[in-house]
Formats: structure tokens, sequence, C-alpha cells
């Protein structure tokens, strides 16, 4: 008996792609279940994470137009990994796979095939791997293979090259729901779950149309995100920082002993206020590292909701 597939699709602001991604992945849904690869109730979401243009408009129309496509709508903007989450969540009950990926068709949607194969050779989750970066910039190319070598010498456990397109099996999806953490990351999550897991190659395309929503600012935000949701090794970085620092003030100190006795101590003038800057700056940073672990343990605490669906269109 062929499996159910869900799509989920976090959109925000995309109603100049929204048609064209619906139009695309409805032909290989369809494809898909004349193959025999997928059952007929597989369906399409759209999660609208609070968009301010015509998306959830599009996707009422979507769905009343064909009853492949289904809308999740978020009560207010949630953020991109919670918008996905919320979907995940939403229609893990109803399907035997779920596959996420983005609205913008940069993700290759032929992989779906051979995700859906690894999937029935009995792999729980499967990650859409990018096979190179030539589309992105020198910029762009260096500071994400910097990310991902930073989080891996941070202790985090993360895939090379994978953003958040992948199958996961409903045992999967019920493995991510025992993760109630507010801060999430799920490219640092999903590794955690431990069920066998397969890789999928694919080329990433240029966004068919409208802004990227994820700018730099945005993009070393959630490079912030992902590293202290992850693990704590830069708390314990700053704790051998400073035991170097402490070592080095010794021979600091019994230099200046030495310069006071036996020397000049005008001279010590430069270094002084080199090490002073040093330090103080060397305290700040140690204090944001801390300051930010402290706010998430803070939103941990509160345990709020991670999203609030406000409507699901599903027949």
């Amino acid at each position: 008996m062929s499996k159910i597939l869900y799509v989920v699709i976090p959109c925000y602001n995309e109603q100049d792609v929204l048609h064209e991604t619906a139009k695309r992945l409805r032909e290989k849904f369809l494809s898909l279940i004349d193959a025999g690869k997928i059952s007929k109730q597989s369906r399409i979401v759209f999660v609208n994470d609070g968009s301010k243009d015509s998306t959830w408009k599009i996707i009422r129309e979507l769905h009343a137009t064909d009853k492949i496509f289904s809308g999740i709508n978020l009560s207010r903007n949630r953020g991109h990994q919670n918008a996905l989450l919320a979907g995940l969540m939403t229609v893990k009950g109803g399907a035997d796979m779920v596959i996420s990926m983005d609205a913008d068709l940069q993700d290759d949607i032929n992989a779906i095939d051979e995700m859906i194969d690894k999937f029935n050779d009995g792999f729980d989750i499967v990650y859409g791997v990018r096979s190179k970066r030539t589309t992105d910039t020198f910029f762009k190319r260096f500071t994400a293979e910097s990310f991902y070598k930073l989080v891996k010498f941070l202790g985090g456990d993360i895939i090379n090259n994978h953003a958040d397109y992948r199958l996961m099996s409903k045992r999967a999806l019920d493995g991510l729901a025992e993760f109630g953490e507010v801060n999430l990351f799920l490219r640092g999550l999903v590794p955690m779950i431990g069920y066998p897991s397969a890789v999928v190659y694919y080329e990433r395309a240029e966004r068919f149309a409208g802004e990227s929503k994820y700018p730099l600012k945005k993009m070393l935000f959630f490079a912030l995100q992902g590293i202290t949701s992850l693990t704590v090794k830069p708390i314990r970085l700053i704790m051998i920082l400073g035991f170097a620092m402490c070592s080095i003030s010794l021979l600091v100190i019994l230099w200046t002993l030495y310069e006071y006795f036996f020397g000049d101590t005008v001279r010590g003038w430069t270094s002084m206020l080199a090490s002073l800057w040093f330090i103080g700056g060397l305290i700040l940073l140690s204090i944001g590292v801390v300051g930010e672990y402290v706010g998430k343990i803070y939103l941990e605490t509160k345990r709020r909701p991670r999203f609030i669906v406000s409507e699901f269109l599903n027949d």
C-alpha cells in the first residue's frame, strides 16, 4: 500500500512565487501518485507565518480549487523555524512521511523521488544536501562554510550544506515532538533524534521570484541562535580563556615589578593601556556570551507556546 506523503512549506510574504510553487509541486505529486509511490491522500501544506501580503489569500484559493493543497495559518509571525515546526507537528498524525522545504523553488523538487526511495529502504530521516554552492557569492559561500565548521568545532552535530530540505518519518516526527525547547534550531535538533538517516544530493537553483527572507543581519542572528541552542562550549571556552588571561596577568605583574624597581615605569604606558583595553573588551564579550545563555534560560522557563495555529485548511 502506498504511503501518505505531506510536504510542509513555511511561507512569509511569498505571493510572488506561491502559484508557481503550487503548480510544480502538484505536477510532481500527480506523477508520484500515478507511479504508485505515494497515496492519493498525500497533501501539499503551506504554512502562513503571519504574512503581510496576499499569501494566505492565495493559499485559501489553492485549497478551494484543489484539495491536494492544505493550509495552516499561524496567529502571528513566529519565524521560519517555528512555522516549520508548526507544520510538522500539525500534520504528523495523518502522514507516514513528511518533507519540509522552502517556498522559493531553490530546493530541487525532483530530489523528492530519491528521498521516498530512501524512506522505503528503511531510513527515518533523509537530508537534502547541496552538491555544490556555485550559485552563491563568495561572501555567502565563505560565511556558510565557516558557520558549519564553527558549529562542529563547538560540539554541534549538523549536516554540511543542509538547510531544512529533509524527509522525516512519522516515528522521527514523534521523536522530534519530545524536544520541548523554545529556542529552535532544527538543523541541529533533527540529528539528535538518532534514527537511521541518509543523504540525497541536489543542485540548489536561484530563487524563482521575490527577495530572500534572510539578509545578513538575520543570518548572523540565526547563526548565533544555532550555536547557543546546541552547545554550552562557548561558556567553557570563556573559562579556558580566563585561566589563560590569569596566567598572562601573573607574567605582566612580574614585569611591572621589575620595571618599578629597575627600570622606567613610563615606558610601560603603552602596554598598560593595551592590556586594559584588551581585558575590558574580553570581559564585555564574556558577559555578552553568558547573557545570551541566561536569556535563553529565561525564555525556556516561561514555557511560552512556540506557535499558535489560527486555522487549518484540510479535508
